[in-house]
């Protein structure tokens, strides 16, 4: 099978809303009238991002779900993507499987393949986004106001927690760690509750390295500070409520490190004014995703940019690193 074949079998599609899609030199897009394009990249390389055993079509799936992630951190619908693939060999037994977890979360959010490239290499996925948001309504890292609280939305922890239980550090039952492999493998970008959010939402991130990492790119481009309720966060790995879980598997230092520092959530970050309770949770329940008020917004400061404390209010001593690539 030649590259050309391979993209004709598993990658090209009827691009309804985009003028010209995969198969000339370039794509071409129109944005609707009013709108502005919001674009991300993401790439996953094999062996840093993602383990040589894991299922073609979750990894379909995850590729385009982590960029999608980007696009909801931003209050962006999605509308198109491209594919740049390195493929050790062209193999249609990975490439069917890949290619229908990839379209089919496409589908779902209505984003259509546009272009890209293929190579023979290494195992890398690289995929650009093209999204649309009105002008004046991206949710930015920028608008974080003092006073505002601070949300997480769904889990976080549990895709670190299956992390682990691949990594022989963790172990689980069985069902309970389907459940969190579910997590690392097959996140939710969540798309609906970014567009939900605008115009209600201060300020938003994705949750892709870690909610403290990922929450210190808000403080620092809005130049404030933060904190978090670690007893309230403590409760967001979904795994610990498992019926086949049983307490005792890890201990409450490693549970709060798996939230604060875990990554692969892709779980959105923002602030909101106190004002703005009500409407937050009107747009959690119209994206049907929930979301947990965990701190507040604080004036900057010369220390730490995060303050945590427990449920008294009394300070948290441990320090957390979030995911970095060249640290």
């Amino acid at each position: 099978m030649g590259e050309f074949d391979l993209i004709q079998r598993y990658f090209t599609r009827p691009t309804p809303r985009a003028v010209l899609g995969v198969g000339d030199d370039c794509a071409l897009l129109q944005p609707a009238p009013g709108m502005q394009l919001a674009i991300s990249s993401d790439m996953l390389v094999e062996g840093r991002h993602f383990l040589s055993t894991v299922d073609p079509a979750a990894l379909g799936h995850k590729a385009l779900a982590v960029n999608l992630s980007d696009l909801a951190a931003c209050g962006a619908q999605p509308r198109a993507f491209t594919l740049a693939l390195a493929l050790p060999r062209a193999d249609a037994a990975w490439l069917a499987p890949f290619s229908q977890g990839l379209l089919a979360l496409a589908d779902l959010h209505g984003c259509e393949l546009v272009g890209g490239d293929t190579t023979q290499g290494p195992l890398n996925i690289c995929i650009t986004v093209f999204g649309e948001v009105p002008p004046g309504q991206a949710l930015l890292r920028s608008g974080a106001q003092v006073g505002d609280d601070l949300y997480v939305s769904g889990t976080l922890g549990d895709a670190r927690l299956a992390l682990e239980v691949f990594r022989g550090t963790q172990s689980l039952p069985e069902a309970a760690f389907v459940q969190a492999r579910a997590r690392l493998e097959r996140p939710t970008p969540r798309v609906a509750l970014g567009l939900a959010l605008r115009g209600v939402a201060t300020a938003a991130a994705d949750v892709s390295d870690g909610l403290l990492g990922d929450l210190g790119h808000i403080l620092r481009a809005s130049h404030v500070a933060a904190v978090v309720d670690t007893s309230v966060a403590m409760q967001l790995i979904a795994t610990c409520a498992h019926p086949s879980y049983a307490n005792g598997l890890f201990d409450a230092e490693k549970q709060l490190a798996y939230v604060l520092a875990g990554g692969d959530d892709y779980e959105l970050v923002f602030t909101a004014p106190p004002m703005a309770r009500a409407a937050v949770q009107a747009a959690s329940a119209a994206a049907h995703t929930p979301v947990t008020r965990i701190g507040q917004i604080e004036a900057p400061r010369t220390t730490a940019a995060v303050r945590l404390v427990d449920a008294d209010g009394a300070p948290v001593q441990r320090q957390f690193a979030g995911f970095d690539h060249f640290a």
